[in-house]
């Protein structure tokens, strides 16, 4: 079956056959991603096939994605969504970079991401968090999601790259029609390219021409090796900062804030807790590891296989870190969120040389939003009159969580 007969007057046809036709798009994908997975390995199925982007292909076991991101001479990050065959390209540094080029791309950022530089944020960050929910004062009810998990992010990394955060609606639009739009749609996908391309090269100029303390300012006066950095490369830098860092972590703190809506039994365990306890953090990387939001993606380069199922040069392959956290091979009690897991060597950001270069961050965001929420509201609970609504593809999270705050 080819890619493009799914598609008809009233968009692809829903999946039935998730081991044989999977689609990260589906509407299922978003609240039961999980559950197929685990449906998919019950049926003994450990690695998933598709047409509908062309020949695509999901692991589903942590052996088998791990091992596709350690091989970058078979799996090229060339792409790093699956889309369809003809997609058009933009290069966003490091993370669409093979081995070498790769090591020193990633130097070019590593700095504004050290351990040192994300404490230094987390008073503000914490600060910028009360404020969203002073703005709340005397409401029964909010969406945990809108008023909150989705704002935290797009302030912290427009600060860090030294675009004004009035522009967030329009970093919102892109984070959804990069993920949800773009891998079925190439026109989407150029014209958000060229979009995004046309942004960031008038910053960039404005850097140049008017230096601040920013990323901005040092991409755009950075050398790899002695030598410029291409214009393209600077804004794929750029597009690749706002788009990874921006729908992940939000991803991430509304799962948080959904699981603790449903589960107060785990919420009144964190209820009280000093902020330098333990059990914070171990909630916290439990969050990450049940909940991880990423999934990304590998070209193959090399005729190989994958788990026994052969896989070709030009073919795609899902690395999907949410399911390889959730494999039971790896992790005691796989498919349970404990929230005290004293040993959590999860995947969510990634495996390899490929690994989150913000993690740091992400990690900071998540446990100040957690913190800061539960300080304030620590009896709140799902809202069942308003639905719960979740993002599909490549960034997996809700995207409304309706609750009562008191």
């Amino acid at each position: 079956m080819a890619y493009d007969t799914h598609t008809g007057t009233d968009g692809p046809e829903p999946v039935t056959d998730w081991a044989n036709d999977w689609d990260w798009l589906d509407d299922q994908w978003g609240e039961r991603a999980p559950e197929i997975w685990a449906d998919l390995r019950a049926q003994g199925c450990t690695v998933a096939f598709t047409e509908r982007y062309g020949r695509a292909f999901m692991p589903l076991t942590h052996e088998a994605v791990s091992a596709i991101a350690h091989d970058p001479e078979r799996f090229s990050s060339f792409r790093v969504s699956v889309s369809l065959p003809d997609s058009p390209v933009r290069k966003a540094p490091p993370i669409t970079t093979d081995p070498p080029e790769h090591a020193a791309q990633r130097r070019l950022l590593l700095a504004a991401f050290s351990p040192r530089q994300i404490e230094a944020k987390e008073k503000p960050t914490r600060e910028y968090c009360r404020s969203l929910i002073a703005a709340l004062d005397g409401q029964d009810i909010a969406d945990a999601a809108v008023d909150y998990s989705q704002h935290i992010p797009v302030h912290v990394i427009a600060e860090m790259i030294g675009v004004p955060e009035s522009d967030a609606d329009l970093f919102r639009d892109w984070v959804f029609r990069n993920f949800q739009l773009a891998p079925r749609d190439n026109d989407v996908k150029r014209a958000l390219q060229v979009e995004m391309f046309e942004y960031f090269n008038a910053l960039l100029d404005a850097r140049a021409a008017d230096p601040r303390d920013d990323l901005a300012t040092v991409i755009v006066n950075a050398d790899i090796e002695g030598e410029p950095v291409p214009r393209d490369l600077q804004c794929g830098y750029l597009m690749l900062l706002i788009l990874a860092g921006v729908d992940t972590t939000w991803s991430s703190i509304g799962s948080g804030l959904w699981h603790f809506a449903t589960h107060p039994e785990d919420r009144d365990r964190l209820v009280g807790l000093p902020h330098d306890d333990p059990r914070w953090v171990m909630a916290m990387e439990e969050v990450l590891r049940f909940y991880s939001p990423v999934t990304m993606a590998r070209q193959v380069v090399a005729d190989t296989e994958v788990s026994g199922c052969p896989v070709r040069h030009g073919e795609q392959v899902l690395l999907t870190f949410p399911a390889a956290n959730r494999d039971p091979a790896v992790f005691e009690r796989a498919d349970e969120f404990v929230i005290d897991r004293r040993v959590n060597r999860h995947a969510a950001f990634g495996l390899g040389v490929h690994r989150c270069l913000g993690s740091n961050l992400a990690r900071m965001e998540l446990l100040v939003a957690l913190q800061e929420w539960i300080d304030a509201f620590p009896g709140y609970t799902l809202d069942s009159r308003a639905p719960v609504t979740w993002a599909n593809g490549q960034v997996r999270g809700p995207r409304s969580v309706p609750v009562k705050l008191r």
